[in-house]
């Protein structure tokens, strides 16, 4: 195992090429990820706050948020934004009307490019 650097033995190795299997088409199956659950967020805004002034929230204390009143909130599905809409009340629930979907290409992008 404490084999030392000279005597070493390095060999390139040749993998053969993997071909499709038969039978097997060349579009994904997305039936099989149908009933994969995924965590859904909805985003009103966001803040910082010094941890003095977290420290000093109380009941009936208010948070300004970087969103205008009106303006879409963000839909994230595992953190990732998919798309933007806006609030509505469903019976006593709050829920989201899709307005937006934000487009493949810039589903893909890294954050903050």
């Amino acid at each position: 195992m404490g084999a030392s650097p000279g005597s070493m033995s390095v060999k390139s190795v040749a993998f053969p090429n993997l071909g499709t299997a038969s039978g097997a088409s060349n579009t994904p199956n997305l039936n099989l990820l149908m009933d994969v659950q995924m965590s859904v967020t909805v985003e009103l805004g966001r803040t910082k706050m010094y941890i003095k002034d977290i420290l000093g929230l109380g009941e009936g204390s208010i948070i300004e948020l970087d969103k205008l009143a009106g303006e879409p909130v963000d839909l994230l599905v595992n953190g990732k934004l998919i798309a933007k809409g806006e609030v509505v009340v469903i019976d006593e629930n709050f829920g989201v009307r899709v307005t937006d979907i934000v487009s493949p290409i810039d589903r893909i992008k890294p954050e903050g490019k």
